[in-house]
C-alpha cells in the first residue's frame, strides 16, 4: 500500500490517487451527474463529491450516516444536472439546438481553444455567477463551464449567451428564488 501511495497513477489519469482511494475507478464512480455520463471530466470541483462517495462506501448501508451521505450525493448530482439543463436551454434558445450537447461536452481531452481567451472566459463565468441565477447560490464556479464559455467566445456567442441568461435566469432576492423553477417550467 505504501508503494502505491508513493507512485502516482499517471497511466490512469486518476487525479484522486492522492486521496487514498482503494475503490475501482469505473463508470459507476462517475462524479459529474450520473453514472455513464460520457461528458465527465475529472476536475477539482469533483473532490467534495468524490470524498463523500468514498466515506459513504465505507459505511453500513443501514446506518443513518450512510442514508444522509447518499442523499447529499444525490442532491449534488441533481443540482449539477439542473445547471447543465439551464445552460442547454439557453444554448437552444440561441439557435444551437443541434450543437448544445457537444458544446456542453467536456472530457479529459478537452482543451481551451485559445489561451488568450482564458481571462475573458473567467470574467464571463464570474459575471454569469454574480449577475444571473444560472447557477444556484451555493454553486462554486466549475472548471467545466470555463471550457463551454471558451467555445462560446470562439463562436462569438458569449455576449449573447450572457444577455439571454440575464433574461431567462435573472438575479432575484433569495426569498423569490424558490418560485423560479416553477415559473420557468410553466412557460
Amino acid at each position: 500500500a505504501v508503494a502505491n501511495a508513493a507512485s502516482p497513477l499517471c497511466s490512469n489519469n486518476n487525479p484522486y490517487a492522492s486521496f487514498g482511494a482503494t475503490l475501482a475507478w469505473d463508470e459507476e464512480q462517475n462524479l459529474w451527474s450520473t453514472p455513464h455520463d460520457v461528458t465527465h471530466m475529472e476536475a477539482d470541483d469533483d473532490r467534495v463529491l468524490y470524498n463523500m462517495i468514498v466515506v459513504r462506501n465505507q459505511l453500513d448501508k443501514d446506518s443513518e450516516e450512510w442514508q444522509k451521505l447518499n442523499y447529499d450525493i444525490y442532491t449534488l448530482r441533481q443540482t449539477r444536472k439542473e445547471v447543465r439543463s439551464r445552460w442547454k436551454r439557453i444554448l437552444e434558445d440561441l439557435g444551437f439546438q443541434k450543437e448544445a450537447d457537444s458544446l456542453l461536452s467536456v472530457t479529459k481531452l478537452s482543451i481551451i481553444s485559445d489561451s488568450q481567451n482564458m481571462g475573458k472566459a473567467r470574467d464571463i463565468l464570474l459575471k454569469l455567477s454574480e449577475e444571473t441565477n444560472i447557477f444556484p447560490t451555493s454553486w462554486e464556479l466549475s472548471e467545466r463551464y470555463l471550457f463551454v464559455v471558451d467555445r462560446l467566445i470562439a463562436l462569438d456567442a458569449a455576449d449573447e449567451f450572457f444577455k439571454m441568461a440575464s433574461m431567462v435566469y435573472p438575479k432575484r432576492p433569495s426569498r423569490e428564488r424558490a418560485d423560479d423553477s416553477q415559473k420557468v417550467r410553466q412557460h
